[in-house]
C-alpha cells in the first residue's frame, strides 16, 4: 500500500526546485511507495506556513525563507540540498551595456525581484558597498502574485516591455530574456560571476518539520530517497527534463528546460555541508532572520545524511 505525501513548491515553471518536481513526474516517489501531491504555494514563505500548520509534509524552496516562519530554525529540519549554492542570477537590459560581473551596473536602475528572494540581492549589494535602498530601486513586477505565475518568466516579460532595467530571478527567467535578445546575465555567483561570498547565502533545499518527522519518519525517508534518485537521473540524462516540462510548463518554457538543467546538474549534490549552514547563518543574521547562528545538528536532519549519495 502506498502512502500519500504532500509536497509544496513556490515556483513551478522554474529550474529552482526542479529535482523535487522531477521526482514527482518521473515516478521516483511512486518507486518509493509514495503517492505525491504537488502543490504550488506562493509567495515562498506561505509554503513554510503550510508546513508549520501540518498542511504540507515537505517543502522545496530556498533555505533562508524557512527562517521567517520557523524563528531561529526551531522546529525546522533541512533534509537535503536540491542544488548547491545561491541560484538566482541578475539579468540586465542588453542596451544598458553592463559588463558581466559588474555589481555597480545596478546603480540608478530599477531591478525586479520577488519577496524574500530580494534579500539575496540586497545583501550582495550592501557587501559590495552599494546601498540597496538609496543607490538602486528594487521592486516587484506586474502580475507576479497571480496564481501559477513564474516570477522569472514574469520578470523577463517586464524587462522586454521596459518596465524594469533588470531582474534578479531564476535561470528560467534569465534564459527567456537572453534568448529573446533583450537581456544579458550580469551576475551568477555560484558560477563565479560576481562576489564569491554571495554563493553561500542560501540554497535550494528540501525541508520538513520536526513534527512531520515524528509523525511519519518513513514518509520523510522515502521522500529524500525519491528526490536524490531524481537528481541522479537528471545528471545522467538531462533531456528527461523535457518530459517533465511538457507535462507542467507552457510550450516555450518546456522547450528550454532541458538546456537549463544540463547546466544545473553540476550543482546537483544533496549533501548539506557545514559551509552551507555557516553561510546561511551569516546571511540570516545579517538580514535579521536570525538572532544567533544555528547549530548544524539542530537545523539539519542528520539522520538522513546517509541518503544523500543515493
Amino acid at each position: 500500500m502506498t502512502r500519500a505525501v504532500r509536497l509544496a513548491v513556490p515556483d513551478l515553471v522554474s529550474n529552482s526546485y526542479f529535482p523535487a518536481i522531477a521526482a514527482v513526474e518521473l515516478g521516483c516517489f511512486r518507486e518509493e511507495g509514495l503517492t505525491p501531491k504537488l502543490e504550488l504555494i506562493f509567495p515562498n514563505f506561505k509554503a513554510f506556513e503550510a508546513l508549520r500548520a501540518g498542511k504540507i509534509d515537505i517543502v522545496a524552496a530556498p533555505a533562508h525563507v524557512a527562517l521567517r516562519v520557523f524563528p531561529e530554525g526551531e522546529g525546522l529540519k533541512l533534509l537535503a540540498a536540491l542544488a548547491q549554492g545561491m541560484f538566482w542570477v541578475l539579468v540586465m537590459r542588453v542596451k544598458l551595456r553592463a559588463k558581466p560581473g559588474d555589481v555597480n551596473a545596478v546603480r540608478g536602475r530599477t531591478i525586479g525581484a520577488a519577496p524574500m528572494v530580494d534579500l539575496g540581492l540586497k545583501h550582495l549589494l550592501a557587501e559590495a558597498g552599494i546601498d540597496p535602498e538609496r543607490d538602486v530601486k528594487i521592486v516587484g513586477v506586474e502580475g507576479m502574485m497571480e496564481p501559477g505565475v513564474s516570477f522569472g518568466v514574469a520578470a523577463a516579460k517586464a524587462l522586454a516591455e521596459g518596465q524594469i532595467d533588470g531582474f534578479w530571478a531564476n535561470a528560467m527567467g534569465a534564459e527567456t530574456a537572453v534568448r529573446s535578445g533583450v537581456g544579458k546575465v550580469i551576475l551568477d555567483v555560484r558560477r563565479g560571476l560576481g562576489p564569491a561570498v554571495a554563493a553561500h547565502y542560501t540554497f535550494s533545499a528540501l525541508s520538513t518539520s520536526e513534527k512531520a518527522i515524528e509523525r511519519h519518519p518513513d514518509i520523510v525517508d522515502r521522500s529524500v530517497r525519491a528526490v536524490v534518485k531524481a537528481q541522479r537521473l537528471l545528471k545522467g540524462i538531462p533531456r528527461l527534463a523535457t518530459d517533465v516540462g511538457r507535462k507542467l510548463f507552457p510550450p516555450a518554457e518546456a522547450d528550454v528546460i532541458a538546456d537549463i538543467i544540463a547546466r544545473d546538474v553540476a550543482f546537483y549534490d544533496a549533501a548539506i555541508s557545514q559551509d552551507a549552514i555557516d553561510g546561511l547563518n551569516r546571511f540570516g543574521t545579517a538580514m535579521g532572520l536570525l538572532k544567533k547562528p544555528m547549530a548544524y545538528e539542530n537545523v539539519v536532519a542528520t539522520q538522513f545524511q546517509g541518503l544523500w549519495r543515493g
